[in-house]
């Protein structure tokens, strides 16, 4: 016999992050991802696409689970986090010049992905302020 599904709702996480916990999940979980697919597929660019798509849904879920208070946080702390997150992907070079303008050309590369991701927790943001103003108002319409 399976639960109502309004009793499976209930069960669902819903963590709720501070915007300093945001920008640390933010930068553990590309930084990971950036790791994980340069021992996957090395610094190659179907590598620096995966790390791009694989931070749409990080952008998400920090949007998502950042507390009332720190929304603003989220759509801030993403291209930090992807910045951070790809410096794995970027190709070794001799010395921290060539180390630093091969992060540039990976930002410069995947910076769709980048603008993207920043757009997409800022609407998510955006929706949940927006669903948040409107409950405010039918509660204090209901007084």
């Amino acid at each position: 016999m399976s639960a109502p599904p309004a009793a499976v709702g209930r069960r669902m996480p819903n963590p709720r992050l501070t915007g300093l916990g945001t920008g640390l999940f933010g930068v553990l979980v590309m930084v990971t991802l950036g790791w994980l697919e340069r021992l996957l597929l090395g610094a190659s660019p179907t590598a620096q696409t995966a790390y791009g798509v694989l931070f749409l849904p990080v952008c998400v879920l920090c949007g998502l689970w950042v507390r009332r208070a720190d929304l603003v946080a989220a759509p801030v702390v993403v291209p930090i986090a992807f910045a951070v997150g790809v410096l794995p992907l970027a190709k070794d070079g001799d010395g921290p010049g060539a180390r630093l303008m091969a992060l540039a050309t990976a930002l410069a590369t995947q910076v769709g992905w980048l603008y993207g991701g920043t757009l997409l927790a800022a609407l998510t943001v955006l929706v949940r302020r927006v669903v948040l103003v409107a409950r405010r108002r039918r509660a204090t319409a209901r007084r």
